[in-house]
Order: structure tokens, then sequence, then C-alpha cells
């Protein structure tokens, strides 16, 4: 089994493929973004693609969620939770004060809003692909600090300059496994569904989810 996932290796997306039962023994193909992961599952080149879709701070992830609306052929096999735990990385030796920019994913940018306020006020922000693809930059370049996981500081050779910089509370991803085949029924099953109006008009969003509150069913978001 083949899992695509967002690259390169050290990133949170990595370390979800490795918790998740279907794919933690696949074959991992790291991939720059989230509509080349997609496309490749989507193509057959993956069997798989593991992807975000929400965060506990900072909400949605649009882009997956617009991969799936308007790229339809992949279908949600397993959802995943991940603790998310941010730090500053650096190269050897810089200090606070000689941070000239902060580069990382703008998700990971965004989770950790609170702390670049008060401790890096003033320097930029510089959004990467991912949270890996930032700490490769930063160790390439005197001055720069990327946000991102413990292991992508043990890939890339960077030192933990502050330790989980997210925002107060907790701070949860929700990973899915997306495959070309649907899940069997089980019974307790977690269905995602998509819909448009046939036209705007005053309560069509009402009538279509009066239709789940007369038979009973429960909706999470």
């Amino acid at each position: 089994m083949r899992v695509a996932y967002l690259g390169p290796p050290g990133t949170f997306s990595e370390e979800a493929v490795s918790r998740c039962d279907l794919a933690r023994a696949a074959e991992r193909l790291p991939f720059p973004s989230f509509p080349a992961a997609y496309e490749a599952a989507l193509g057959g080149k993956a069997d798989a693609a593991l992807l975000p879709i929400e965060n506990s701070l900072e909400g949605s992830v649009g882009a997956v969620l617009d991969l799936l609306v308007h790229q339809p052929g992949l279908l949600i096999r397993r959802e995943l939770l991940l603790p998310v735990e941010q730090h500053l990385l650096v190269r050897p030796g810089t200090r606070l004060e000689e941070v000239r920019r902060v580069l990382s994913h703008p998700q990971a940018l965004g989770q950790c809003a609170g702390f670049l306020h008060r401790s890096l006020p003033g320097v930029p922000l510089v959004p990467t692909h991912s949270t890996a693809d930032g700490a490769r930059q930063a160790s390439e370049e005197a001055g720069a600090a990327a946000i991102g996981a413990r292991a992508a500081a043990e890939r890339y050779g960077l030192s933990i300059l502050a330790e989980s910089i997210q925002d107060p509370g907790e701070n949860f991803t929700r990973f899915v496994l997306l495959m070309r085949q649907d899940e069997p029924p089980t019974g307790r099953d977690r269905t995602s569904i998509a819909f448009t109006l046939d036209r705007d008009r005053p309560g069509g969003l009402h009538e279509i989810l009066g239709e789940f509150a007369k038979r009973r069913i429960n909706l999470s978001k």
C-alpha cells in the first residue's frame, strides 16, 4: 500500500500516517502540496492520501475541503485526531533576538499567533508548503526560524529555541485517510456530505437540515 501525504519527511502529516491503522505499514510518498497528494491517490499513483481537514485552533483546512468537493472520486476511510505541539526551531546557537523571519505552513503560523505577537513582534512571517519545508529552509539560512514538530528539528539539525508555542488550549488536527474505495458499512459510521441548493431562496438550508431532524440523524458539524 502506498500513502501520499504532505511532505517533506518530518511533517505532522507523516506522523499521522504512522498512527493510522490502515496506513502505518504502508510505503510513504511525500508530496509538496495538498493537491499533489490528493491527485496522486485520485489518479492511482498512490493507493491513499492522508490529509488534514480541520484544526481545533485554526478551523477547517479549506484547501483540502475544496479538493473533496470539486474533484470528487476519493472517499473517507478513516479519521485520526493528532495532538499537535509546535516548537520554534533555529540553527544551533541562534538567539531569539537574532531571528529575522519565521517560516512555516500558514496553519502553523496561525496556531502560534499569540507567541509570535508577544515574542517576535514585527518579524516577517513567511508561508511555506509545509512545516517540514520551513524547517529545511531555516536550516540553510542564518537568522531564520521555523515552526514545526520535534521530528523536523531532528531531521534538519535544528535546535528548539522555544517549546509548545501554540496558542492556549488543546491543539488537535483532524486527518482523514482518502481512498477510491468506500469502507463497508459497520452500523456505527460517520458520514460527510457536500451539497448545493437547486436555487437561492429563503429557508433553503433550513429545509435540508429539517430532513435530518425528521429522521433523527444527529449532526456533529
